[in-house]
């Protein structure tokens, strides 16, 4: 698919999808939406691709929904925005459901949705510039991109209430120790340190993670001897992959190992 919204490459294991309207903050409008999906779709499906990197083009992360496409909507404003958050979300759940990590550089403001996807992404890197900002109710609207069921899970139901009701706007450092980033780096270190994290974790047991990243996602769904008998057949089922079998000879013969991410 050709991209005109974003910037979809693959270099080694790694994918890097870069949201590409710099002169918009990365605004989210249609376009950029659709190729969202569909850029997640090609990393799901890509076997080659063991690790995603999501960031933005510019001084900004993702700055939320394009306000202006709102306004230009104005007449169908319901229904315009129904389709966008039917393709947002699909793009959400995709990212969740991937098997691959995917990783958050957040390399200015996530604002609004821009926000969410920060939060859908399994790992965050924020440039130390970096600011978070619900923003939602500043426009009169509550949140979407699942920024509701990702919030109070990071951050608490009290903080994410404060974060939503006041827009608060969050410095890189503050989203660390509230737990919405894992790390804060320089400006001018966090496409090495993003890039470097992402290698590291392509060179990683990729169905072991993935079927990590299942167990803990929906370890709050599931009572502790529901999600025991989860984790006793996906281990059962990873004993019998490759990787396990590099990893157990690996460990035997005091090397490092080196994992294909095949079954």
């Amino acid at each position: 698919m050709a991209y005109t919204a974003l910037i979809h490459t693959v270099k080694g294991s790694v994918a890097t999808i870069t949201l590409n309207r710099p002169d918009r903050y990365n605004a989210l409008n249609g376009q950029m939406v659709e190729e969202l999906l569909e850029a997640v779709l090609a990393c799901h499906e890509d076997r080659a691709v063991r690790a995603v990197v999501l960031t933005g083009a510019g001084q900004a992360f993702c700055s939320g929904g394009d306000v202006r496409e709102f306004i230009e909507h104005t007449d169908t404003l319901a229904q315009h925005i129904q389709q966008l958050l039917a393709s947002l979300h699909s793009a959400i759940s995709s990212i969740c459901r991937m098997s691959k990590p995917i990783i958050a550089g957040v390399n200015g403001v996530a604002a609004g949705a821009g926000m969410g996807l920060a939060m859908a992404c399994d790992l965050a890197v924020a440039a130390e510039s970096a600011r978070f900002t619900m923003a939602y109710t500043k426009i009169g609207l509550p949140p979407d991109t699942g920024s509701s069921y990702f919030l109070p899970r990071l951050v608490g139901l009290r903080r994410a209430v404060e974060l939503t009701f006041t827009n608060r706007v969050l410095t890189a450092d503050e989203a660390k120790a509230w737990g919405l980033v894992n790390r804060v780096v320089p400006d001018a270190e966090l496409v090495t340190a993003v890039d470097a994290l992402a290698n590291e974790l392509a060179k990683g047991p990729t169905l072991a993670l993935g079927q990590a990243k299942r167990l803990l996602y929906m370890s709050d769904q599931a009572s502790l001897e529901t999600q025991m008998e989860n984790e006793a057949q996906l281990v059962a089922l990873s004993s019998q992959t490759a990787d396990f079998r590099e990893g157990v000879g690996a460990f035997a013969e005091k090397r490092t190992p080196v994992f294909s991410g095949q079954e």
